[in-house]
């Protein structure tokens, strides 16, 4: 089935699975996937695939992924965000070189523990299942890069930043962490995903689906139909013979393939364009 590619936006309140729901039932599709999971409480880019183009997700840029978050200071919560809000304690304000400073020292995080109100799975089953149970959630530090940083706005007890960030990382914990090196808790109340790569919302427009493809292209020197039938090739067989991973435009569809060691392996095979 022929598929499509665009960015979505997804709503405030709405779980990503609620809104590809939406987005299948306006595109008669049962077919479709999205890139990454965003909180309910988040708004933003959402990268849509249907027709089984969601599978071009791992050959395509999704790094960075860009945040624009509104802090709330001296807001406790146990979801570091508005949902979960148990505690409000009045600050005074702090000094704009002070703000300015925390924000920057963001660019030098380069691990989190991601919170327990989080889809993380622990033993099969999600944090923030075993958390709304009271039971005991550990969830282990794990790597990250801010890539950028930056403070768009201080209004007390708010700050307004934008964080440019990799695949796992998770803002809200940034947030907190931001908070707790001015002496204080803080929460999310604000959460916008501006972009997954170069990608940014745009009507649903549909994208350039070979514009989008993180790896080369390479010409089969033989009859193309042995591709389409996912016949056995070897690596004299292409124009490009190197280890590596590959896409074969056939016009109307393509395929991505692997060459390692000597031999060749199908990854994705007639994806229909």
């Amino acid at each position: 089935m022929k598929g499509s590619l665009f960015v979505g936006y997804k709503p405030i309140f709405v779980t990503s699975n609620r809104y590809l729901t939406k987005i299948k039932r306006e595109l008669k599709t049962d077919s479709a996937g999205y890139s990454g999971t965003l909180d309910p409480f988040a708004v933003g880019v959402l990268l849509i695939g249907t027709g089984g183009l969601s599978k071009l997700f791992n050959y395509m840029d999704l790094e960075p992924k860009r945040y624009r978050a509104v802090l709330w200071l001296g807001a406790t919560s146990e979801t570091l965000d508005i949902e979960g809000v148990e505690k409000i304690e009045d600050l005074p304000p702090f000094s704009m070189e002070s703000i300015r400073e925390a924000v920057d020292n963001l660019k030098k995080i380069t691990a989190i523990v991601p919170p327990k109100y989080s889809a993380k799975r622990i033993n099969g089953k999600r944090a923030y299942e075993l958390a709304r149970e009271d039971k005991e959630v550990k969830l282990k530090e794990c790597s990250i890069t801010v890539f950028d940083a930056k403070l768009i706005l201080y209004s007390h007890p708010f700050v307004t930043f934008e964080v440019s960030v990799s695949k796992g990382t998770y803002v809200r914990t940034l947030g907190n962490m931001l908070a707790k090196s001015l002496g204080t808790e803080g929460a999310l109340s604000y959460l916008e995903r501006l972009s997954e790569g170069c990608y940014k919302y745009d009507n649903k427009r549909a994208l350039d689906i070979r514009a989008c493809i993180n790896v080369p292209q390479n010409w089969y020197k033989k009859d193309k139909t042995d591709i389409i039938y996912g016949k056995k090739v070897s690596p004299e067989d292409f124009e490009i013979q190197k280890d590596g991973a590959y896409y074969i435009d056939r016009g109307d569809s393509l395929s991505i393939i692997e060459i390692k060691e000597g031999k060749v392996s199908y990854k994705l095979n007639n994806i229909e364009l």
